[in-house]
């Protein structure tokens, strides 16, 4: 089965996110799916299918080594960079995916984007789980300058605080998380950059995201043209020596979320 390891997110080689992606993967049962998943080891590893959708060019199966999720970023980006460099062509001007959270529109430019999905919950987060929040990234309350569910699939909570300095010296203790999947952002004050963000989720089998497409999704959601610009460059995986760069419009109401896409592996891989 063709093989392809997608870079996601970074301008500079293997400072991104990578994604797995198997082609032509129809055949393939959940249990190998899993497996394969929990053997790269990687944040996510996809599965490309024909769809089911007449509307969907493609069929995207996103798994971590915890488990599958219905939607997820870089993936979803990282997926579609390989379907069109092996020579997949797009019904529309677009590219449209299927997946476990419906179709998600990915436009073609001098990078990809695709279009934020609905979040599937949203809102204030109560007393109990800031408390919950506040203990897995070892932070007074008072730290914290506003929470609310942004979660567009993987779970995502989001936390914002004073600055780009603060999201960058958290130091969390993972065994305070529970089911916790805490996105943290804050601002620097000057420079291409607008905010820091770090993504943390030990229940998927790794404890941070590198750079995450869906945090920053809900984020753009909850923040782009109030807080934040309606486009800016958020930037995440410093702590873990990565340089990811992740570009959010608002554009007509709908939240953009790109980034640069490198093909670094490609291949065969053996799953029968």
């Amino acid at each position: 089965m063709r093989f392809s390891q997608v870079d996601v997110f970074s301008t500079e080689p293997l400072r991104g996110n990578p994604v797995a992606v198997v082609h032509a993967a129809d055949d393939l049962t959940d249990e190998q799916m899993a497996a394969f998943a929990r053997w790269t080891n990687l944040s996510e590893t996809t599965f490309l299918l024909a769809p089911t959708d007449p509307g969907a060019d493609y069929r995207l199966r996103i798994w971590t080594p915890g488990g599958e999720l219905p939607f997820a970023g870089h993936p979803t980006l990282g997926s579609a960079h390989a379907w069109l460099e092996a020579g997949g062509m797009p019904v529309g001007g677009d590219v449209v995916q299927e997946c476990g959270a419906g179709l998600v529109t990915i436009r073609r430019g001098a990078t990809l984007a695709f279009a934020a999905p609905p979040l599937t919950r949203s809102g204030p987060v109560d007393s109990a789980d800031v408390e919950g929040i506040c203990r897995a990234l070892r932070v007074p309350a008072t730290d914290i300058v506003e929470t609310t569910w942004i979660d567009n699939g993987p779970g995502w909570v989001g936390v914002r605080l004073r600055d780009a300095s603060a999201v960058l010296a958290l130091d969390p203790d993972w065994a305070a998380f529970g089911d916790l999947k805490i996105g943290v952002v804050g601002p620097y004050d000057e420079g291409p950059l607008a905010v820091e963000v770090r993504a943390f989720c030990p229940g998927y089998g790794m404890p941070e995201d590198p750079v995450t497409g869906s945090l920053n999704a809900g984020i753009g959601q909850w923040l782009a043209g109030g807080v934040l610009p309606t486009s800016y460059v958020a930037s995440q995986g410093t702590v873990l020596q990565r340089a990811g760069r992740v570009q959010v419009d608002l554009v007509d109401g709908v939240v953009w979320v790109g980034g640069d896409t490198t093909t670094t592996i490609t291949g065969s891989v053996a799953l029968d």
